[in-house]
């Protein structure tokens, strides 16, 4: 599906219904059989600003769409998933958009009405499906206060059960294993998005952009953008040879960087150039906004610009690039004043 479409879908729908668009758009998602990552973030910028705007009956009708979607979008599943549970209940059996930290972090948030949809899942973790027993059966956790509400944080249930053994009778069984594999559990869910992140595609071309920007020194910086993008070296010297980071945007957008580390890399590149809140909250608007396609037709228009330099001769400007690279008269202004700090 391509943008072109849900356009089509907004001129059906332009007499103000945003309960036709939000159904139309999810619909039309839904009969997709392998959607790309492009069209999940575009139903994803279609129905989330709708949100708010749309009935309890739209809301139950999508939740029960996508509870069926092998790919369902991860940002409108979550916000589905907050909402009460004659709602979120096909999401909290079925959807395999969420993951067992998520539905723990569901049943401290929302308590047993959540919690026992949950337990209908389908080879639900073993962990959790204790902890929804212990929340059923409140005699097995002792906590310091008995009139607590069931919606209390599972995790905080579990620490005050630790706490009051002392003053108390030794707690159940069950809740002292419940304590334990959530522990356990929790610190999994730590090192599988360590590795999650340590495994992100761009990740040693993210660490040698930063690296090299963090030296001061252009040179450097300019040969590992230019190895990044497999561009010549006087073209990616050019992208940061002017105080506009806009071609550096498109560079960094066109890698798929998350905003924080493009960010990270252009403020190293031009630290005057936000001096305040605002002008951070304005490069991260224009990051979002630009389309990862336009930043891949900028890049190509690079590589292009590369190719036609070596058929006409002339010879890369990259092994010259790394013979200048320990003099500070490449350095260009950014990269200068921020080796300066």
């Amino acid at each position: 599906m391509s943008s072109s479409d849900f356009r089509q879908i907004a001129i059906r729908t332009q007499s103000g219904k945003a309960e036709r668009l939000f159904r139309a758009a999810v619909s039309a998602f839904c009969s997709l059989t392998r959607p790309s990552r492009r069209e999940i973030g575009q139903l994803e910028d279609l129905t989330l600003p709708l949100f708010d705007d749309v009935s309890v009956e739209s809301r139950r009708y999508v939740a029960a769409a996508l509870s069926e979607c092998e790919y369902a979008p991860a940002a409108l599943v979550r916000r589905l998933c907050e909402e009460p549970v004659d709602i979120a209940a096909p999401l909290l059996i079925r959807s395999r958009a969420v993951s067992d930290i998520d539905l723990i972090a569901l049943i401290g948030r929302h308590g047993l009405p959540h919690a026992r949809a949950i337990a209908r899942r389908k080879d639900l973790n073993p962990t959790i499906a204790d902890l929804i027993r212990a929340l059923e059966r409140p005699t097995l956790v002792r906590t310091r206060d008995p009139e607590a509400a069931p919606a209390q944080s599972l995790v905080v249930k579990a620490q005050a059960t630790a706490d009051s053994a002392e003053t108390q009778q030794t707690p159940g069984v069950a809740a002292e294993s419940a304590r334990r594999k959530l522990r356990s559990m929790m610190r999994t869910g730590d090192q599988a998005l360590a590795a999650k992140i340590d495994a992100f595609p761009g990740a040693d071309t993210f660490v040698k952009l930063r690296e090299t920007a963090l030296t001061g020194n252009a040179a450097f910086f300019h040969t590992a953008l230019a190895d990044a993008l497999d561009i010549d070296f006087s073209i990616a010297q050019s992208l940061t040879a002017h105080q506009n980071y806009a071609p550096l945007l498109a560079a960094l957008r066109s890698l798929d960087f998350s905003e924080d580390r493009a960010f990270l890399i252009t403020v190293a590149v031009y630290p005057g150039l936000f001096p305040h809140p605002q002008a951070i909250r304005t490069y991260l608007d224009r990051y979002r906004l630009l389309h990862r396609d336009a930043a891949l037709d900028k890049v190509r228009e690079w590589k292009a610009e590369t190719l036609s330099k070596t058929v006409r001769g002339k010879p890369s400007a990259n092994g010259d690039s790394r013979r200048a690279s320990n003099s500070d008269e490449a350095d260009a202004p950014g990269l200068r004043a921020s080796s300066r700090k």
